[in-house]
């Protein structure tokens, strides 16, 4: 399972409008995201910054189903006037995606992040 974050960035005046469309995320969506194979997202906002994370197991994979999601594209469609570009986004990109330098696994994982064997099953 793959953990990944990026950052967006809403216009000035737009974030109460965000959010209040977060409030109401269309059921086919986060349907469509779980059967994608997301699970664990969130996103957070400090004034116009937005960071967004996920647990998925082919963020590729995710990206190409997304692409032609009729779904997903009406969401992008009532979304993008709400964007503005994120101010450090290199040539190229189209998400800032955020490289990951720590994690601390749980107890209930080894190093790798991955679950142990057993571990929090009942036996």
């Amino acid at each position: 399972m793959e953990r990944i974050a990026f950052q967006l960035r809403i216009r000035a005046g737009k974030a109460e409008e965000y959010e209040e469309a977060h409030r109401h995320v269309w059921p086919e969506l986060l349907a469509e995201l779980e059967a994608f194979g997301v699970s664990d997202y969130s996103i957070f906002r400090r004034g116009q910054q937005l960071f967004l994370y996920m647990h998925v197991a082919d963020f590729g994979e995710l990206t190409q189903q997304l692409a032609v999601s009729e779904v997903n594209k009406r969401w992008q469609e009532k979304m993008a006037p709400l964007f503005e570009p994120v101010p450090d986004l290199q040539a190229g990109e189209t998400l800032a995606m955020m490289q990951e330098v720590f994690f601390m696994p749980g107890k209930a994982q080894g190093r790798s992040g991955k679950r142990e064997s057993g571990a929090g099953e009942d036996e």
